[in-house]
């Protein structure tokens, strides 16, 4: 397949593997709601094409594998829509993320540079997941009033101790080896090789490739503070969590606390019962379910709104949170964006991608 200058998904395939470029590397590779169907229906086909064996995944540009999705959609379609074009870009999203989670191939993303959001999601839920010394992933979405999503509340709930937790109240990037540590990535791979590995995968497996190429990441910094994370986090109330952390002792918990009390008060909490949530769910597909609920329900938030236009639209990066507190955030105000949508509830079925596999 040829790929065209000006599209912002390039597909090819390189002798026996299928290559999905992001191409929006002026936006960080962000997602739209096009890119999305074109990976979506690449994959379906693929899975079914004996002449693909691997899929690899990549990002053009210096920047960054995928910055997430292309959030002024969501803060149009929440102060001027009627939520549907929001509702619609998830639905799928979600799809592609239990599919590449499924897919019955190796399917290899190459998590160099920045990764964030929808960005994690079309890539940490693959089978071969590589990062190098320049990744930096995160599941920033409490910053702009939104909770993880892309399948995140399911990966972080299933990290070690309380590092999910972490992960995704604070929002804050981590780097390779941190990334190994909280199971969003598998392998390291030195940036200056990838153009390397990348030809190699079309010639050959990936379990006969990437031994040559993984090696040993650069120490992180998340297991030299497994002590007061694991602690802090361990409690079911964010309040309590900050609490935890501002008398913890160390300067690193309480600069945590105050990046936390910078994020929506909504945002958190909700964040905060969806990761609770997960751990009990049996599968991604249930996870991505009640995310959908989440997400379609922020829409109707205010902090949403402001969120994104505190960081996107006027960069002023002053939001103001409605409601401005923690504690005034009510249980029943954290139990709305779980309520069952009826006819609109996103329903994730696995046959409905282990079908197009050739029996």
């Amino acid at each position: 397949m040829t790929p065209v200058d000006d599209a912002a998904v390039l597909l090819q395939v390189e002798g026996r593997a299928g290559r999905i470029t992001l191409n929006r590397p002026e936006k960080l590779n962000a997602l739209t709601h096009p890119m999305v169907r074109t990976i979506d229906a690449a994959l379906a086909a693929w899975a079914r094409d004996p002449a693909v064996a691997t899929v690899v995944m990549t990002g053009a540009g210096e920047r960054g594998l995928c910055a997430g999705g292309d959030i002024r959609l969501f803060h149009d379609d929440a102060r001027s829509g009627d939520g549907r074009a929001s509702a619609a870009f998830w639905a799928d999203e979600y799809r592609l993320n239990a599919r590449i989670a499924r897919f019955p191939k190796p399917y290899v993303a190459v998590m160099d540079g920045i990764v964030m959001g929808g960005g994690v999601g079309v890539s940490a839920h693959g089978s071969v997941r590589i990062v190098t010394e320049r990744s930096r992933v995160a599941m920033p979405e409490t910053a702009i009033g939104l909770a993880p999503d892309v399948g995140g509340t399911y990966l972080l709930a299933r990290a070690p101790g309380e590092l999910g937790t972490h992960l995704a109240l604070a929002g804050a990037p981590v780097g390779a080896a941190d990334a190994v540590l909280c199971g969003l990535a598998d392998h390291f791979v030195p940036s200056a090789q990838v153009p390397e590995l990348l030809t190699a995968l079309a010639g050959s497996p990936v379990p006969e490739v990437l031994p040559q190429y993984a090696t040993e990441p650069p120490a992180g910094e998340l297991s030299g503070h497994r002590d007061w994370i694991d602690h802090c986090y361990a409690v079911d109330s964010v309040e309590e969590i900050v609490d935890r952390l501002l008398d913890f002792g160390v300067p690193e918990a309480k600069a945590t606390a105050e990046t936390i009390l910078a994020k929506s008060p909504t945002a958190l909490k909700v964040t905060l019962a969806a990761l609770r949530r997960a751990r009990s769910l049996a599968s991604l597909e249930r996870v991505l379910e009640q995310e959908y609920r989440v997400s379609c329900a922020a829409l109707s938030s205010p902090d949403l709104v402001e969120g994104i236009r505190a960081r996107i639209i006027d960069k002023d990066r002053d939001p103001r949170w409605s409601p401005a507190s923690l504690r005034d955030v009510t249980d029943e105000t954290v139990a709305h964006f779980f309520a069952p949508l009826g006819e609109r509830e996103l329903a994730l079925a696995v046959d409905d991608f282990l079908q197009e596999v050739p029996q």
